[in-house]
């Protein structure tokens, strides 16, 4: 794709506007070539970045189209995108309706997550039709700028993704939260269990950063300690079974749509 003009519809949102900022920093797109649409147009952005509140406008002046919208406000957009490439940040939205709606023939879904913020996002994506390996690389040098990514071979991939990596945090937002509820009542003094289970997510995410996940616990396991009693437990009342239907129930909703 080039030194292409990219247009983020929905780009003063969280998603679009950190998407954006970090493909400025990294200096993957200058300034000059990035266009951004919101309702008033008015919102601050880094200087040279053109701004836009006609969606339209946007389509027809860019190469690449990005929708950073929800779902909900994707079937209201009229846009006719017919000769661009469309890459939708949205998740529950088939290919197939964003051409059908866009008008567009290429069009790559991605799935990032909020830790775009600090640019720690894992994002898979698919493209619907097929790209020369230069625009291939392109998209996954885009997602490089918030972080990791990597290109998966159907669209199925990428819906049941939106209920595992597109949830960013949540998963590890719900474990600390039940330590340290779970410490408050077993009688743990509250600013300490909250302590303790901030410890345990956010230090041991960031020891798995650089360690590989089932060695740790077949040690650990093997140390047959306190720690050992407590997986057991959780692999005795099958946790592991919980966890996966909990995404392919998150999956179901990307699949049937939003």
């Amino acid at each position: 794709m080039g030194s292409k003009t990219v247009g983020i519809i929905g780009g003063t949102g969280w998603l679009g506007r950190a998407t954006a900022q970090a493909a400025l920093d990294t200096g993957f797109i200058e300034p000059a070539r990035l266009i951004i649409s919101n309702r008033s147009g008015g919102v601050a952005f880094a200087p040279n970045v053109t701004l836009l509140s006609d969606n339209q406008q946007l389509v027809g002046l860019s190469d690449v189209v990005v929708l950073s919208v929800r779902p909900e406000q994707f079937r209201v957009l009229e846009i006719d995108a017919r000769g661009k490439t469309v890459v939708s940040l949205m998740a529950g939205v088939s290919a197939a309706a964003i051409r059908a709606t866009t008008g567009a023939e290429v069009v790559i879904r991605a799935m990032p997550n909020a830790a775009v913020e600090i640019r720690q996002s894992f994002t898979p994506w698919y493209s619907a039709a097929s790209l020369p390996e230069h625009d291939r690389q392109w998209v996954q040098q885009l997602f490089e700028c918030v972080g990791a990514a990597g290109e998966v071979p159907d669209e199925h991939c990428i819906d049941y993704l939106s209920a595992l990596s597109g949830t960013g945090p949540a998963f590890p937002a719900l474990l600390y939260t039940a330590l340290a509820n779970q410490a408050a009542a077993a009688g743990i003094p509250q600013d300490i269990a909250w302590r303790a289970a901030q410890a345990v997510i956010v230090g041991g995410g960031q020891m798995l950063a650089s360690r590989d996940p089932t060695q740790m616990l077949d040690s650990l396991m093997a140390y047959r300690g306190v720690t050992a009693a407590a997986l057991q437990s959780l692999t005795e009342q099958n946790f592991e079974a919980m966890v996966g239907k909990a995404v392919q129930e998150g999956a179901e909703v990307a699949r049937r749509g939003m």
